[in-house]
């Protein structure tokens, strides 16, 4: 019987000693986990990005308002793509639209071959002007509702490799909204 109680008597003196040392360890350290700066790297500051050759110039939406039922919603897109493919034979062009509450969503895709011919004495690069069209429907095939939707359009040249299609450039995406009555 009085080992048993001497063992338990040692537990609790032990507990009584590494509780404050607990104590002092969370109060210290505590603070530098929930500050800003605590152990966090900073970032280095970095130059920006250079402009990808891979451009959407401008994207049109029309009609607008767009009343759905009444005929598609047409964007126009706008693109100017390198002199140098490098391989490159498809031009993917996507939008994804998404109501207020982002409960209703579409997205919309277009591919087809690119092909570029090089004209001796033109330095500018080529542009294309490519066209998706939207119903007017959500993802469950119901009309849209009334309000203000948002859509970004994206582009992508494409190469056919041993594995299939592979992303050879992105385009930096363009932004807006259409209003749906």
């Amino acid at each position: 019987m009085s080992t048993c109680s001497s063992v338990s008597t040692r537990v609790r003196t032990g507990l009584r000693r590494t509780f404050p040392l607990v104590g002092l360890l969370v109060g210290l350290c505590l603070p530098l986990l929930l500050s800003d700066d605590g152990w966090a790297k900073n970032k280095q500051p970095r130059a920006p990005r250079p402009e990808p050759e891979l451009k959407i110039l401008d994207v049109n939406v029309a009609p607008s308002p767009y009343t759905p039922g009444n005929g598609s919603l047409q964007f126009t897109v706008s693109a100017q793509v390198p002199k140098e493919l490098d391989g490159a034979t498809i031009l993917e062009v996507t939008s994804l639209i998404s109501s207020p509450s982002k409960t209703s969503l579409r997205f919309l895709s277009h591919r087809r071959p690119v092909e570029v011919h090089p004209v001796a004495g033109i330095t500018e690069r080529p542009t294309l002007s490519i066209e998706l069209s939207w119903d007017g429907q959500d993802h469950r095939k119901q009309l849209a509702g009334s309000g203000t939707y948002s859509y970004e359009v994206r582009m992508k040249l494409l190469k056919n490799g041993d594995k299939g299609l592979r992303t050879m450039m992105v385009s930096w995406p363009k932004r807006g909204t259409l209003v749906v009555k």
